[in-house]
């Protein structure tokens, strides 16, 4: 890279992915890197994502689902938004993508993370009302979602704002540039928010997230005299390893953020590889959120396979799953009626008086008047294949 940057300026450098770089490493490496992020990583979303529709749409909705889907579609719009923009700005080498692009790039990465930041934090206030990740009914309240996800997309959106204030386009010999350029009129106001803004958006939210789920197990453990609910705390373990990821592979983008701006005065800033390896890590932590999700959260797996397989096993109308519980409620019918027979039978062959059946008063013998030959031919294994057993195969069969 090949840039003299200007000494009246209070901030100067590049918005959008870094430009100007030389090396076949950074034109084809970097983008390649980038799009498989991002196409493993939007595939992993859209799983998790069905599997929390699949719930909605079988009355199975809760806050912490709602709140898990927008924590996904956030990172949906990292992936789908963010990463092919730094992926064309590495492949030309300079700013190709127009004025509003340029303008609206990093504010709206920004926008997006501290949304994310938020949202974990906003699951921890809804783990700690429901109590259960499996709520139904009552415990979902959509006006308080709703509510919830404005507050926090409004919040993050004008927090971000003035990110976008000082970055435009330039020109640079024949080409041009997309850089962030802060006057020394805006410095003393510039360097308040370089300060606050990293420290309320990532630091503060991912220290309370992750204390309140630690907090959390330690309090869950098992105690003489108490019971602990498996699927709760597996929830709780799940969530926590979401934040704890967010907040290591986050942890260089945030770094090299305040770290290009508080050391532009003294000339040291940040190396472009740190950089470059901080966004890649930015973007890896949208890709593996889900994969978190899908290997540890067994509701969304169970139910993301569910909303896969559903539509495409489908035979004569009707689900295979459904066949399957038909059958089963159906030999689930036949066992309440056969096990009183059965023990009906053991009672006339092994009752502590020595009486049967057939010494039995004439009122009994009218009760059950085939029922008797019918268990004495199914002990002396004159029926090979039981008929319950029959009906089971011939049903799952049609």
């Amino acid at each position: 890279m090949d840039f003299d940057r200007p000494k009246n300026v209070s901030f100067f450098d590049f918005a959008g992915g870094v430009q100007l770089l030389r090396g076949e490493a950074a034109q084809s490496v970097l983008p390649v890197l980038l799009t498989c992020l991002c196409v493993t990583g939007t595939v992993g979303n859209v799983l998790v994502l069905l599997g929390l529709i699949h719930h909605l749409n079988n009355g199975r909705a809760s806050e912490l689902k709602a709140l898990l889907a927008s924590l996904s579609a956030t990172d949906m719009g990292i992936l789908l938004l963010c990463a092919p923009v730094r992926a064309v700005t590495y492949y030309r080498e300079t700013w190709t993508l127009g004025g509003f692009m340029c303008q609206t790039a990093d504010w709206f990465q920004n926008t997006c993370l501290v949304a994310k930041t938020f949202t974990l934090a906003a699951t921890t206030t809804t783990r700690r009302r429901v109590g259960s990740p499996g709520s139904r009914g009552g415990d979902f309240s959509p006006v308080r979602v709703y509510g919830v996800l404005v507050f926090i997309w409004t919040v993050a959106l004008v927090f971000s704002a003035p990110l976008m204030v000082f970055t435009s386009l330039q020109p640079y010999h024949n080409v041009t540039l997309c850089v962030t350029e802060i006057p020394l009129c805006a410095s003393g106001l510039m360097d308040v928010f370089t300060k606050t803004y990293p420290t309320l958006s990532y630091v503060v939210p991912i220290i309370f997230t992750i204390g309140h789920y630690v907090r959390t197990l330690h309090a869950s453990e098992p105690k003489a005299g108490h019971c602990v609910a498996p699927q709760g705390q597996g929830v709780s373990v799940a969530l926590l390893c979401v934040s704890g990821a967010n907040a290591f592979l986050l942890l260089p983008e945030w770094s090299s953020w305040a770290w290009a701006r508080l050391g532009y005065r003294d000339s040291y800033t940040p190396p472009v590889g740190f950089v470059i390896f901080s966004q890649v890590l930015m973007f890896s932590s949208s890709c593996l959120t889900p994969v978190i999700f899908l290997t540890m959260y067994e509701e969304v797996r169970r139910s993301a396979w569910l909303s896969l397989t559903c539509r495409s096993s489908k035979q004569g109308g009707v689900p295979a799953g459904s066949r399957a519980e038909s059958a089963r409620n159906r030999v689930e019918q036949g066992a309440i009626v056969v096990y009183p027979l059965v023990e009906l039978k053991r009672a006339s062959f092994d009752s502590p008086t020595g009486r049967s059946l057939h010494t039995e008063d004439a009122s009994s013998r009218k009760i059950f008047p085939d029922v008797e030959l019918f268990w004495t031919e199914r002990v002396n294994k004159h029926d090979p294949i039981p008929w319950e057993t029959q009906e089971e195969k011939t049903y799952i069969k049609s």
